[in-house]
């Protein structure tokens, strides 16, 4: 499955409290097999763990769940009792009620835009500590480099996103569309005094300094913009101390727009 395929809903069903798909794997394994030691190498488990597993969900059900059987052909092997193949017929079925359970909401999520889209947002998974969201405002294509305009959901500053042309038309950026801006934290500059100078930072937004959080070397520090939006900047511990950052403090966030990775919907 890929990525863009994987669901915004999901759930694991356990039994008890305890018994997971993985035991219930075991069980099938069993099943199938007639082999303990075979259905726990199916199962991810050791010989002594699947001895194990099976113990405790017999202290739960007050019935054995396993009997060894000797003599024929293999000279013996193991199946599932009586109360045993109950129990994964059980679990079957109602892993089935689950996972329809699970389409029937997913089904209801899709009528519902707004929180589809923040779920989608929210199960894209990247290093870039930096997420804006936001809607393409204007898109202007050059010959080698394109330079895009988004309007943050919050009402912040615009951020502009250079990238190359190429790119721009294989996403197919375009003005109106949701759009997610990802920056690096390590990309972003704070500035707390401009003393008179203009920078070349195509991005420059003000706001006030919300969090410092101190590390061996460097320090998190997190700017909240007017309408909320939240930038963290990667700041050496000297330069904090330098800038004598703190809580509370006006400061600006700079970084270029060929700094910011823009990510669509595909």
């Amino acid at each position: 499955m890929s990525a863009q395929d994987r669901p915004l809903l999901q759930g694991e069903l356990r039994l008890a409290g305890r018994l997971d798909g993985r035991f219930f794997d075991l069980l099938a394994a069993l099943a199938l097999t007639g082999s303990l030691q075979k259905a726990a190498r199916v199962a991810g488990y050791s010989y002594k763990g699947a001895w194990l597993v099976l113990d405790a969900a017999a202290l739960l059900t007050h019935t054995p769940l396993l009997e060894r059987t000797t003599g024929g052909h293999g000279g013996g092997g193991s199946r599932l009792t009586a109360e045993g193949q109950a129990l994964l017929a059980a679990w079957r079925a109602l892993q089935a009620r689950h996972e329809a359970f699970l389409r029937e909401q997913e089904t209801w999520l899709a009528t519902q835009p707004a929180l589809d889209a923040l779920l989608k947002r929210m199960s894209m998974k990247t290093t870039a500590r930096n997420q804006f969201t936001g809607t393409v405002k204007a898109v202007q294509p050059g010959p080698s480099t394109t330079l895009v305009r988004m309007a943050l959901s919050g009402g912040d500053p615009d951020i502009s996103i250079s990238l190359t042309t190429p790119a721009a038309e294989e996403l197919g950026v375009a003005v109106g569309q949701e759009a997610l801006a990802l920056v690096k934290a390590s990309e972003i500059v704070l500035v707390s005094d401009f003393a008179g100078y203009r920078l070349s930072a195509r991005n420059q937004l003000a706001g006030t300094i919300a969090r410092v959080e101190r590390g061996a070397v460097s320090s998190l520090v997190g700017l909240t913009l007017p309408g909320g939006t939240t930038v963290t900047a990667s700041v050496t511990n000297d330069a904090v101390d330098a800038l004598g950052l703190a809580v509370g403090q006006q400061a600006s966030a700079c970084f270029k727009a060929y700094a910011v990775m823009l990510a669509v919907r595909g």
